[in-house]
């Protein structure tokens, strides 16, 4: 097939070595079992059995997975809040931004969540067809209106871009998408149909698969017109290596992760061999077929009596130990590894001793990563709500704020019983621990520290205390 649109770009292929691991981690379990020999090679001379047995039996610490949705929480600690300057309209889309009944919040955390895993996540915002619309009264009663479509990474195909303004314009971009649709032979059931959506300036075009005369080509399924000067893509960045590539930040913990799981494998399958004691016989002469073959010789253990020849000896020999506790003490290494690789997206960078004007300068450079990322996210949200304005004839999309929460003491089980700590000594006020907990979603939101106070002098003292 010359003309092929399922074909990936090299820059495509470099993205989805990264993608192949952190991809079966994501799935947990059984994305890891399904990865096989790529995540869990079989040991020299193991045979098929043998591996898919090792493999049906290893399980995965979920680090790389949990660090992805306890930093996603930290992003979205607070809801994301959208600015007075967003135009009315697009702020009752926002209620259901995709049209799968997802609001601005839900549909951004999986936005996010996404990015953080693979490094890069694509947004289109797209329009559906719709003949006869010329005004706003036409659009409502029709049920037309824009809606964000999130692009995952292992969707992506490749793109085209040119050089202008000391910039890269996006000028076609491809994905692979399914389709359900009715099966016609069957009136009960659908089937699933995978398609190549190309996207250009000013137009589209969809691509499918056919059979003639016993060779598959692939054909224009359909196709159409935009009204946009631009393809309407947004694309998010957690970890940018160029114009519309990434690395995932977390990649060093994914591969800690993996070979946790290898090492977790190594250490349960010791630990099936060492809890069943092999049985050996000693001093008892090899037995030969008419062959020339050795016969194996059989002996009864429990609840019988074993016959012996003279110096003969029956024992059990057992694992001694010294590797299973090598093995654990490996596993205990890498979780802490793991738990520092994922922490450092908390680490603000140390930037050295500047002057006043340095720093000032270089305040917007002093986040941790995930602060930075967060106000990626931002900026990505408000090129989205631009595209949602240029699809209205909208002058002006506004903004989104991220309220999250970005510091690393911010772990409620470790600080806050040194915060309470703190209080009991008189280090910190009464109105400090409220707001520390306020900040660490213990209180909620809506209760004022004025009020509180209030309400604590009114209810006197604690049973008990005169």
């Amino acid at each position: 097939m010359s003309n092929d649109p399922s074909k990936t770009t090299p820059a495509v292929d470099a993205m989805r070595e990264d993608w192949a691991i952190v991809d079966p981690l994501m799935n947990g379990t059984k994305g890891m079992r399904a990865s096989g020999t790529a995540l869990l090679p079989k040991w020299p001379k193991e045979d098929k059995e043998a591996y898919k047995a090792r493999l049906d039996a290893s399980t995965l610490l979920p680090a790389y997975s949990e660090t992805v949705a306890s930093m996603t929480g930290r992003v979205f600690a607070k809801p994301v809040t959208v600015g007075e300057n967003v135009p009315a309209r697009i702020v009752e889309l926002t209620e259901d931004i995709d049209q799968q009944g997802n609001n601005l919040q839900v549909w951004l955390q999986e936005f996010f969540s996404i990015g953080l895993s693979r490094g890069i996540c694509f947004a289109l915002v797209d329009y559906p067809r719709a003949a006869g619309i010329r005004t706003r009264a036409d659009e409502i009663a029709a049920g037309v209106r824009p809606y964000s479509v999130i692009i995952k990474p292992e969707q992506v195909l490749g793109w085209k871009s040119v050089g202008q303004a000391g910039g890269q314009v996006l000028t076609q971009f491809r994905y692979l998408e399914s389709v359900e649709e009715d099966d016609p032979e069957n009136d009960f059931a659908s089937k699933t149909v995978q398609q190549v959506r190309v996207l250009e300036i000013g137009k589209w075009a969809v691509w499918r698969k056919r059979e003639v005369n016993g060779k598959t080509e692939w054909f224009v399924f359909e196709e159409g017109v935009t009204t946009l000067p631009l393809i309407p893509l947004a694309v998010l960045y957690t970890k940018r290596t160029g114009f519309m590539t990434a690395k995932p930040p977390l990649m060093e913990l994914a591969h800690l992760n993996v070979k946790h799981w290898q090492s977790q494998s190594d250490q349960d399958n010791i630990l099936h061999v060492a809890r069943v004691p092999m049985m050996v016989r000693t001093g008892v002469s090899q037995q030969f077929n008419e062959q020339g073959q050795p016969v194996a010789q059989e002996v009864q253990v429990g609840g019988c009596v074993n016959d012996l020849p003279e110096g003969g000896d029956l024992k059990f020999v057992e694992h001694t130990g010294k590797a299973i506790e090598a093995g654990r003490v490996s596993l205990q290494d890498l979780e802490a590894q793991m738990r520092m690789a994922g922490g450092k997206l908390l680490q603000r960078e140390d930037s050295g001793t500047k002057t006043a004007t340095q720093a000032e300068e270089e305040a917007a450079q002093d986040n941790s990563p995930l602060e930075t990322m967060a106000g990626r996210l931002e900026d990505c949200g408000d090129q989205i709500l631009q595209l949602f304005a240029m699809w209205l004839s909208l002058p002006d999309g506004g903004n989104i704020k991220v309220n999250g929460n970005f510091d690393a003491d911010f772990d409620k089980q470790t600080s806050l019983p040194f915060l309470q700590y703190l209080h009991s000594s008189r280090v910190i006020s009464d109105e400090t621990l409220f707001g520390e907990g306020k900040r660490r979603s213990i209180i909620g939101d809506e209760v004022d520290w004025e009020e509180e106070r209030d309400r604590i002098d009114r209810q006197g003292p604690p049973l008990g205390v005169l």
